[in-house]
């Protein structure tokens, strides 16, 4: 699961994402969290910078209330949800991060953590979006999830799932309009382990009022 990530627009990197972060984002986000509106990278159009919904409403929800929003969509299902499989047919997205939280279960308690690349580089996750039509108001809400998988080596001890995180050329491959199915699928894996590090942080992030700085100190 993902719960939490940080999108600082000081994070550097040669990705798509990253120069449009570098050139678009005012602000940073030190705790993004579900419902708030986050910046993403869309196949329609990809060389800007939008801001969607974290939590995925999709187009044929009767209302607002009436589904659970997804934040996260897990990647081994991705082909079996038919709601799933359709926008990985159409409507994928990039979601820029530079880091993500996800807490350690320990005998004292939760313990968050910062999870990032060794470079300190901004990154993608993979994501999914939708628009949803408010038939009420004519208001088209605009949301995504971001894709998860396994943990990799260095996020095991501290959860067992994490998100998909693309390299600089997955990520033109996961908005190429051409890409079949299978290729789509086969970029939905685990980071290298050794390509990235984690460390903990205090319990600030655990309240999304917290975008301050002060999130992602070390302990």
């Amino acid at each position: 699961m993902c719960g939490r990530y940080t999108v600082v627009p000081k994070a550097k990197g040669s990705s798509r994402v990253a120069k449009l972060i570098e050139k678009q984002l005012k602000e940073g986000h030190y705790n993004a969290a579900p419902s708030q509106a986050l910046p993403v990278v869309t196949n329609q159009q990809p060389g800007e910078l939008q801001f969607f919904s974290w939590g995925l409403q999709p187009f044929w929800a009767k209302d607002v209330k009436s589904v659970k929003r997804s934040i996260n969509a897990r990647s081994e299902t991705l082909a079996e949800k038919p709601s799933f499989r359709t926008l990985l047919k159409s409507k994928r997205c990039l979601v820029p991060a530079d880091g993500f939280f996800e807490w350690q279960k320990t005998a004292q308690g939760k313990v968050p953590h910062r999870i990032q690349l060794r470079s300190g580089d901004m990154f993608s996750f993979a994501g999914l979006w939708d628009e949803w039509l408010d038939k009420g108001t004519g208001e088209i809400l605009h949301t995504y999830a971001i894709i998860t998988t396994e943990a990799n080596d260095l996020v095991k001890p501290i959860h067992d799932r994490m998100p998909v995180i693309l390299s600089p050329e997955a990520e033109e491959l996961w908005l190429d309009e051409h890409e079949s199915q299978q290729e789509l699928l086969s970029l939905l894996k685990p980071f290298k382990a050794d390509e990235m590090k984690a460390y903990a942080v205090s319990d600030l992030v655990n309240s999304p009022v917290n975008n301050v700085p002060e999130v992602i100190n070390s302990l």
